[in-house]
């Protein structure tokens, strides 16, 4: 087997569900080129009875029904199936699955793997009720098959699978969630490659393309962070050439409005009610809405949050997606520039973005955060806070609390710098103020420890005192928790 890194976890599930011994029905998803089709590919090379792949569904396609049966006729072909004619409606097209996957019965366990599943299911084509009749009304009576789909398009694997109120309702017996890598995935990687890249310029890269591991593919030895980076992204011929709106066009039917979604909270960094999203994009505060945002918080683009102290709940979304957010920041602007970020990382645009997208790093690092402040046996909520000052007071804003069970609340302060961070007198008076605000929410029994979050630590100095706590970047990337 090829080595799959940072997916351990699921490649024993589906190693326990292949042995199990019953009809398996296992969904897969998760973020388009997160590694869906690796895993499964991987994980049951040799074993797998019959794969077939959706076409992406271009606009404008005339016949895109008779595209999608023609290419899964194909696929039959392919696996051998011989004398059958192109199928003309889906029914007919899984009835020749179940022929051909007689044909091979040996008694031993039988993979079907269709991946992309959602392309398949193109407009008025019976798609769907032809799949359920394929799992309800065959699959299910053989012990001996292990149905595996996968789909990029999350939104249409939670409305017609995990949530299905008809034929599929309850059906799957197996859900995988597939998560980018984490910053010590990444490293894993990198080492596993041959790509030498320190850990400050890791982290650089995750602000830039996430744990996402096709993104990390498109690295190369002998160039630099920058340099990597200016290739795949800007210049005349990058090779993630108009992936932004590919990847939403990929994902989701209503690309359209996702993209107003993600251009809007990439607006400000503490996020927005879906009530600002409404207004701000034109989507109809509703059902619809609902819907496109659960959508993206399962496909971990955005982040569902209830900031802290407010009153009746009110929930926030922001964008925790790094790639889209360096994309509409930088990428769209100066696609032109060929050494864009080789000429611009040391600028204060950079600095301000590094500060920015760090801050989000840690959000996506929240268990290593947890255990490197020996708290991951706690019951925690995380949250952020942000007060609007008046006349009388100032305003404050606290990017990361996590409040504990034990009657502590760590106020996490991001920085990342070059060096050892130095807190001065003025900073020194910021940290205070926020502090007293926070204290003036708590009840007595309660206490904060100011905790900084940095590359590589807080100087000592006449100030560092106030930090409570520490954690420092090789901390983050931990995992084994």
């Amino acid at each position: 087997m090829h080595n799959l890194i940072g997916r351990q976890y699921e490649v024993e599930e589906l190693e326990r569900i292949y042995r199990s011994g019953r009809p398996e029905f296992v969904v897969i998803y998760g973020r388009r080129r997160v590694g869906k089709t690796f895993l499964v590919t991987q994980a049951l090379k040799g074993r797998i009875s019959f794969h077939h792949t959706g076409i992406f569904p271009e606009e404008g396609e005339k016949n895109p029904k008779q595209i999608q049966l023609e290419s899964f006729y194909f696929s039959l072909l392919s696996h051998g199936m011989e004398g059958i004619q192109k199928p003309k409606s889906w029914m007919e097209a899984f009835y020749y699955l179940e022929q051909l996957l007689i044909q091979k019965d040996n008694g031993s366990r039988q993979v079907v793997f269709l991946d992309e599943l959602p392309w398949m299911d193109t407009p008025k084509s019976g798609f769907l009720s032809a799949f359920e009749g394929f799992w309800n009304g065959w699959c299910s009576d053989h012990d001996n098959i292990m149905l595996v789909v996968c789909g990029s398009a999350t939104s249409w694997i939670l409305d017609n699978i995990s949530h299905n109120e008809g034929g599929l309702y309850g059906r799957s017996t197996q859900e995988i969630k597939l998560s980018p890598f984490t910053l010590g995935n990444c490293e894993e990687y990198f080492e596993h490659e041959g790509i030498e890249l320190s850990r400050y310029d890791i982290v650089q890269t995750y602000m830039v393309f996430g744990g996402i591991p096709y993104y990390l593919r498109q690295f190369r030895k002998g160039l630099s962070f920058e340099g990597n980076t200016d290739s795949i992204l800007f210049g005349p011929r990058p090779k993630l050439n108009d992936e932004f709106n590919k990847l939403f066009r990929a994902i989701f039917r209503n690309s359209e409005d996702c993209k107003k979604i993600i251009r809007f909270l990439a607006t400000r960094h503490s996020g927005f009610t879906r009530e600002d999203i409404s207004k701000a994009t034109g989507i109809p505060y509703g059902g619809g809405l609902s819907d496109t945002l659960s959508a993206l918080a399962e496909s971990d683009f955005i982040l569902r949050y209830t900031p802290y102290g407010e009153k009746g709940a009110v929930e926030r979304y922001k964008l925790i997606d790094n790639f889209c957010l360096f994309w509409i920041k930088y990428v769209e602007p100066q696609k032109e520039d060929e050494s864009f970020m080789s000429d611009s990382i040391t600028s204060d645009i950079m600095r301000s973005w590094r500060g920015i997208a760090f801050e989000e790093v840690c959000w996506q690092h929240i268990p290593q955060i947890k255990r490197a402040l020996g708290i991951d046996g706690v019951k925690t909520k995380t949250s952020a806070w942000n007060v609007k000052g008046d006349d009388n007071n100032d305003g404050a804003q606290i990017d990361l609390l996590i409040s504990r069970a034990d009657n502590i609340v760590n106020l996490c302060e991001m920085k990342f710098s070059g060096d050892s961070y130095v807190i001065d007198k003025e900073e020194n008076l910021r940290i205070r103020k926020r502090l007293d605000s926070i204290g003036k929410t708590l009840s007595p029994k309660q206490r904060t420890h100011f905790t900084m979050v940095t590359t590589y630590g807080v100087a000592y100095g006449k100030y560092s005192g106030i930090v409570q706590k520490q954690v420092i970047m090789d901390q983050l990337f931990s995992h084994s928790f």
